[in-house]
């Protein structure tokens, strides 16, 4: 009988977690075709621990790296050495990672100069700017160029990579794996059935928005809560020092909550419950269209244009003005943007674990396919 296949999965944010925790959950149903072994390297301490907990995962090793105030260099060092021991001792087959986050470049990196086969969960994401956003543009790159099995969860995803030049047979087109965590989630959730209130969710964290892009989103949340007193505006502060100085430095209105980070499940709570979201994040993009919420996303550019396309998103980027006036159209029902419905998620169906555990086993599956988008917002 041939010996199980032996995985490491690497995570080191939330994000990462998130989307890898039903790739790890899916490997180990199948003991008898996969080993599955988790490392942490705790890029993101707490909040790592958090969404490890819900999922009902325990790391086999945690090399906890993070240290406060630490450079991007610095982190990489320190993680190329940590996981090149990791590699030795464990001896992988394959390596799996998630995404575009200083972990994932250096495990597939470390797994590249020593032989192992590494699957990129999230492949194939481009906006084309290397500053934009900065560092995870380069790192989602040259993860995909050292990957052998790349789990794109679009089809643009998988286009970019074929017009990169990447083979046909490493491109596998997956879904995402964050509407699988999701859906599990709700699945267990007692409160999925909450009713939408009159409320708007906040959440700025991206290093191309510190400094002053983060004075204009505050401003103009402060401006729409002038606007619309009857409405309760909810700010997620991330604990980046870069993010949390500038927030506390300046006096919210009265109808804006300013909160500590959420677990996942009372975030997923809050999206589900909300109207409308202002966000930067990649996540939330993705997850917005299960509950059929509306995003305005602060950013100049994205790598998930296709919430836009099926209507769930517009891009305003950060200038205070246009953020007020996207925002306000939206408050006031007057926007051109459509109805928000749970009319089917772009980005996923809930199967995309499934479907990369195929791929690792060489199982033929069907490729994730979106719905027709419901309409081209630009």
């Amino acid at each position: 009988m041939t010996s199980p296949r032996r995985i490491l999965v690497v995570v080191g944010t939330r994000p990462e977690a998130v989307k890898l925790a039903p790739v790890i959950r899916r490997l180990r149903k199948e003991p008898a075709r996969f080993e599955t072994l988790v490392c942490a390297t705790a890029q993101h301490r707490e909040m790592l621990d958090s969404v490890l907990s819900l999922f009902e995962i325990e790391p086999d090793v945690d090399l906890d790296l993070m240290r406060p105030d630490q450079a991007p260099n610095e982190l990489a060092s320190r993680a190329f050495a940590a996981l090149d021991r990791i590699l030795i001792e464990r001896r992988p087959d394959w390596l799996l990672v998630q995404g575009d986050t200083t972990t994932a470049m250096c495990a597939a990196v470390a797994a590249f100069h020593r032989g192992v086969a590494v699957g990129h969960v999230e492949a194939g994401l481009r906006t084309g700017d290397l500053a934009r956003p900065f560092p995870e543009e380069m790192n989602r790159r040259v993860v995909d160029l050292v990957a052998d099995a790349c789990f794109a969860p679009t089809r643009r995803a998988a286009d970019a990579l074929a017009s990169e030049g990447v083979a046909a047979e490493r491109i596998h087109r997956t879904g995402n794996t964050v509407v699988d965590a999701l859906t599990e989630i709700s699945r267990r959730d007692v409160d999925a059935d909450t009713p939408e209130e009159d409320l708007v969710l906040v959440t700025a964290h991206r290093r191309e928005s510190f400094g002053e892009p983060l004075e204009r989103i505050l401003s103009a949340v402060g401006r729409l809560a002038r606007a619309f007193p009857k409405t309760r505006f909810v700010h997620l502060i991330h604990p980046n020092p870069n993010v949390r100085g500038r927030v506390e430095a300046s006096e919210p209105a009265a109808n804006v909550e300013r909160i500590e980070p959420l677990d996942y499940r009372s975030f997923l709570r809050l999206l589900r419950r909300c109207r409308l979201v202002l966000s930067d994040s990649g996540g939330v993009q993705e997850e917005a269209p299960t509950f059929g919420k509306r995003v305005l996303v602060l950013r100049e550019k994205t790598e998930r244009p296709e919430g836009i396309e099926a209507g769930f998103a517009r891009l305003v980027g950060t200038d205070e003005e246009r953020i007020f006036d996207e925002a306000s159209r939206i408050l006031s029902g007057r926007s051109d943007l459509p109805a928000p419905t749970r009319s089917g998620n772009p980005y996923g169906d809930g199967r995309a674990a499934e479907r990369i555990v195929s791929a690792l086993a060489g199982i033929p599956y069907e490729p994730f396919e979106a719905a027709a988008p419901r309409v081209a917002v630009v």
